[in-house]
């Protein structure tokens, strides 16, 4: 959802200049979205069906500006793979934020109720639009 979401920002912008990629730290890649992400997503107007999962890759790391975790233990399993990478990884729900969160954490949807995905759109908008605010008034 936030990568859809926000390569969906940013071409409104008309911001080519922005690489925005979506990575795992546990999946072996190539599994497609669940049919509620792709709901959720085409009722706002974001095609995500062709999305396919890859792992997150030194390489990945190592090129990217900024990366962005959904749980602590993302960021904690990409800092014991690449703790150079230590300024440039943000949990997404507290990148930005005026006030941290009291829970910075956005839990994977998978397996619960549509309504679930559709809480975790809104929680995953908000961070994002953060983010495309910061690349407009930084890049």
């Amino acid at each position: 959802m936030a990568q859809g979401l926000l390569r969906h920002l940013l071409e409104k912008k008309g911001r080519t200049d922005v690489q925005v990629l979506s990575a795992g730290v546990g999946t072996a890649g190539g599994m497609g979205p669940t049919p509620e992400t792709v709901e959720v997503m085409e009722r706002e107007g974001i095609d995500v069906s062709g999305h396919i999962g890859q792992p997150l890759t030194p390489t990945l790391v190592a090129r990217a500006d900024a990366l962005f975790c959904m749980e602590e233990f993302h960021r904690e399993a990409i800092l014991r793979q690449a703790p150079e990478a230590a300024g440039k990884v943000h949990l997404l729900r507290e990148f930005q934020a005026k006030q941290p969160p009291v829970n910075p954490n956005i839990p994977d949807p998978i397996g619960l109720p549509k309504e679930i995905y559709e809480s975790c759109f809104f929680t995953i908008q908000e961070a994002v639009g953060r983010v495309a605010r910061w690349l407009e008034e930084n890049q």
